[in-house]
């Protein structure tokens, strides 16, 4: 196995020599003004910029770490997960998400439209979030360099400028506020090629060193320790390297898991599997650990993002009320570290919908 510390991709800035700009005010001048204002303030910063805000200062740091900025982040409904099914190669979009100043924890599951976008994006494999944004990256059979971006505040769509080369199946993955996709190249073409946020632009990345034509066609991706990681059924995990194109690979627990029962929360990398339950790669063991108190059952497909600070753990089982359909559940589990490893609280569960039994879970992804 291979040593891999997760992170969810954005790690804080180098350091530089720089003076600090005299139009930022200081750590302890915005911690000095009322906490609730603090909180709202911090609510609407992206998620995925929170790793940095830990840097900043230790006062910070407590608050963003806090169950109070998820109460926050609540109330004004910034957090929601998307949900993709698969049904005879037609694809369904289901948004979870909480009502805006509502006082309630419970849950609304509703159907997203999004039969605007070309066919390659509906139905691409590589559909990635970040912060507010579902960027579908082409992958699907037919190679293409066309990508949509959707903001999912706005509802409004818009394309991104084409890739270097047209892909086919592929990997993606964010690192240090760029993505990068890999693999899907035909013949010699562009292996990597990475999309930096802020200048909106594409570059060639560097070349990986494994370029087995199935290492890249992966089920689940996720960013490991700044490091683009596809996880096989067959193969375990393949790590990329974008610093130098190296790639390391480490193995998974021999179990079945499902494509979208992956996730990242607070840099801890969880995968359930159908025998061992819910699991958490320690990086410094160089192990796979059980979640300890959690009692699952035994769902037949299942679906993970993060929620507010919480794993929303979504699950799907027969309907004994509609014949040829099955229900989708949900529960939110909170996670505590202590010396042991892990601790899961699961909470009351809530039937999200009922769906026709030949949908099956395609995308899971955690947007705010």
């Amino acid at each position: 196995m291979t040593n891999l510390a997760v992170s969810n991709g954005d790690e804080p800035p180098p350091k530089t020599n720089q003076p600090p700009s005299s139009s930022m005010s200081s750590p302890s001048s915005f911690s000095s003004l009322p906490r609730d204002l603090v909180l709202n303030v911090l609510a609407c910063v992206p998620k995925r910029l929170y790793p940095i805000l830990c840097c900043v200062s230790k006062n910070l740091r407590s608050l963003v770490l806090s169950a109070d900025i998820y109460k926050t982040r609540s109330s004004l409904g910034k957090d929601s997960v998307y949900i993709c099914f698969i049904s005879t190669q037609t694809y369904h979009w289901f948004n979870l998400r909480r009502i805006e100043e509502s006082t309630t924890t419970e849950n609304v599951f509703a159907s997203v439209d999004f039969s605007f976008l070309p066919e390659h994006c509906r139905c691409s494999s590589s559909v990635f979030a970040v912060g507010p944004e579902i960027f579908f990256i082409p992958g699907t059979s037919n190679a293409s360099s066309s990508f949509r971006i959707f903001n999912t505040q706005s509802g409004k769509v818009r394309q991104g400028p084409s890739l270097l080369v047209n892909r086919t199946y592929n990997c993606v993955g964010l690192v240090r506020g760029k993505i990068y996709v890999i693999g899907g190249c035909r013949g010699d073409g562009v292996s990597a090629e990475v999309f930096d946020l802020k200048t909106q632009t594409w570059e060639v990345a560097r070349i990986p060193e494994r370029q087995g034509r199935f290492t890249w066609i992966t089920p689940a991706k996720v960013s490991v320790d700044r490091k683009v990681c596809a996880l096989s059924f067959h193969h375990g995990m393949t790590a990329y390297d974008p610093r130098d194109g190296s790639c390391e690979t480490f193995e998974l627990p021999n179990d079945n898991w499902w494509k979208t029962g992956v996730c990242v929360i607070d840099n801890v990398l969880y995968v359930y599997f159908s025998r061992f339950g819910l699991m958490w790669y320690d990086s410094q063991l160089r192990l796979w650990r059980v979640v300890y108190d959690l009692d699952l059952g035994k769902p037949q497909g299942v679906a993970m993002a993060e929620y507010y600070g919480k794993l929303a753990f979504l699950w799907e089982k027969p309907s004994l009320l509609f014949r040829g359909s099955k229900e989708i559940w949900c529960r939110m589990i909170g996670l505590a570290r202590s010396e042991e490893g892990f601790n899961g609280a699961a909470e009351p569960s809530q039937l999200l919908r009922i769906v026709p039994h030949s949908y099956s879970l395609y995308h899971c992804l955690s947007l705010g």
